[in-house]
């Protein structure tokens, strides 16, 4: 996504994908509304980025998993005095809309409802693909979910129910509400649920740069919170 803006360099984001309805909807419009700058995006999941950051990018607003910025702290990447937590994301589950809703509500029935699906979509490359892969596994049934998954390399999985490659997705709840035409059957049981925090930082170069900061705090802002909380995610100091 690219906003038209004067002929300077733009400003850019690399944005975890979690966040992009947030951003998309309704931050980034106000943003640009009050900062009228050329605006450059690079959508992907947080270990995406940090690869990106470690073969040479430098993004003037970077927003990704918390703990991974640790790493680009360490590399120069970023100003660590910088990082403020936005938000965060709770794992679900999505089916094709009209199509039979199973019950998640305990493990044991989400267990079952991940045996008897046709397939289960879900990404190895996203914080909640990373973590779902480690779940069936701990619940036992790794192997028979694994043999008739659909493995997204990375974007949103509810596409492959979209499509018809699965019957059942797996990801953020931000995610999954991304995509229109599928239905959120809900957040994974808590026993099992796993939640991840996103925070956004200047890079290291861009601490003075007018339109960098005014991005920073425009998303740190409490009045914020209710387009996080609108795309699917927790947000706000009381939640984090």
């Amino acid at each position: 996504m690219t906003e038209s803006g004067p002929t300077n360099a733009p400003l850019t984001l690399f944005s975890a994908l979690a966040v992009q309805g947030a951003l998309d909807d309704v931050l980034l419009p106000r943003f640009l509304e009050q900062n009228p700058v050329e605006l450059a995006i690079t959508y992907d999941p947080t270990t995406v980025l940090v690869e990106l950051v470690r073969g040479g990018a430098r993004p003037d607003v970077i927003i990704a998993v918390t703990a991974a910025l640790d790493d680009l702290v360490e590399a120069a990447a970023i100003d660590r005095s910088t990082v403020v937590p936005i938000a965060r994301a709770g794992v679900g589950v999505a089916v094709a809309r009209g199509e039979k809703v199973p019950v998640i509500s305990t493990p044991e029935s989400l267990q079952r409802a991940l045996l008897d699906a046709r397939s289960v979509a879900y990404s190895r490359a996203g914080a909640s693909g990373i973590y779902f892969a480690e779940l069936i596994e701990r619940l036992g049934i790794g192997e028979q979910v694994n043999a008739k998954a659909t493995i997204v390399e990375k974007g949103f999985t509810a596409l492959a129910i979209v499509d018809g490659r699965a019957d059942l997705a797996i990801q953020q709840l931000s995610e999954l509400k991304f995509v229109p035409e599928v239905a959120i059957v809900g957040p994974l049981p808590e026993a099992t649920q796993h939640y991840t925090e996103f925070s956004v930082a200047l890079g290291a170069a861009a601490a003075d740069t007018p339109a960098a900061l005014a991005l920073l705090r425009l998303l740190a802002e409490p009045s914020s919170a209710v387009a996080f909380r609108d795309a699917g995610l927790l947000a706000g100091p009381d939640r984090l």
